[in-house]
């Protein structure tokens, strides 16, 4: 050690053309290449953290974008419901029912029109039909109609952009997180003003924290009985963890990890509501068998008693 100390001490005058103004960048630059062996990080994700930015910026336009056509398609609904209130029970999806709001425009027009293309069922179609026909909505006029039509052009729009936004932000999460993107890009619901607001104001008012945070809205916790939530919220933070590490701190940019670590949490989740399903059932498989105690049988009383000796 106290060698290597003092050759680097005298490091400019053991080698010709050293400068002590050189000394500085390369102990820098061994400093960052000795950092990178030891953490596995790779150049080339370093080079991408302008992408995780990104991603943020698109996770809160996404947000703000289903806010905005969940409003615009509640307005459309209460629009035209007056018109024709009965197709908002036949209708559910919000999408189909703007299309089909712009293809019909009055209910009039609903008997001679083919809805075919947006209405994938048969029976939903025959039954807009028939309800068409004995509504007890009242009339509108063409300029109603006109501008209805027009806000159901903007619901469309808006899908149509959060498609298309959708499948930036996987391109994206597959270029910096492949293996994290099947946990929240499949079931992509970030409730974080929800979690926040529920962790501050226990921390606020000094009460216990709340259990779950955005976990809790991933699809595979939902897919999940009560009784099962926190067991599933728990593996999947820990495969969740795994996955962040793998892509942050891996060489390969594979998604073999996120992949395998999925099929293993839907296959716990089918084990636990499986077993929770033979329970309600009523199943006696490997349930003791009980018998009735005889006080009279032969020979039960004395193999209860132990001899005195």
């Amino acid at each position: 050690m106290e060698l290597m100390r003092g050759l680097r001490n005298q490091l400019t005058e053991l080698i010709t053309g050293f400068g002590a103004q050189d000394l500085g960048p390369m102990s820098l630059g061994l400093s960052h290449s000795l950092s990178r062996y030891k953490l596995k990080f790779s150049p080339e994700k370093a080079c991408l953290i302008s992408v995780d930015t990104m991603i943020i910026q698109a996770i809160g336009l996404l947000d703000d974008l289903d806010k905005d056509l969940n409003t615009f398609a509640m307005r459309v609904r209460e629009w035209y419901g007056w018109h024709f209130p009965e197709l908002t029970k036949i209708v559910s999806d919000n999408i189909q029912y703007a299309k089909v709001v712009k293809m019909m425009g009055n209910r009039a027009n609903a008997v001679n029109l083919d809805f075919s293309e947006i209405l994938s069922d048969e029976e939903l179609e025959t039954q807009l039909k028939e309800a068409a026909v004995i509504s007890m909505g009242t009339e509108v006029s063409e300029l109603d109609l006109l501008n209805i039509r027009e806000l159901c052009d903007q619901v469309l729009a808006l899908s149509e952009y959060r498609a298309q936004l959708y499948d930036y932000l996987r391109s994206r999460m597959n270029t910096i997180a492949p293996n994290l993107q099947h946990w929240w890009l499949s079931p992509l619901r970030t409730k974080g003003c929800v979690s926040l607001y529920a962790l501050f104001k226990a921390l606020k008012t000094k009460h216990s924290t709340p259990n779950y945070g955005l976990i809790y809205h991933a699809s595979l916790i939902g897919k999940a009985s009560q009784k099962h939530k926190g067991k599933i919220s728990r593996s999947l933070a820990a495969k969740t963890t795994l996955a962040i590490r793998y892509d942050a701190l891996g060489d390969g940019e594979d998604n073999s990890i996120g992949t395998e670590s999925l099929l293993k949490l839907e296959t716990r989740l089918q084990v636990l509501e499986g077993r929770e399903l033979g329970k309600s059932a009523g199943s006696t498989k490997g349930k003791p068998k009980i018998e009735v105690y005889e006080k009279d049988r032969k020979n039960g009383a004395r193999a209860l008693t132990t001899p005195a000796k």
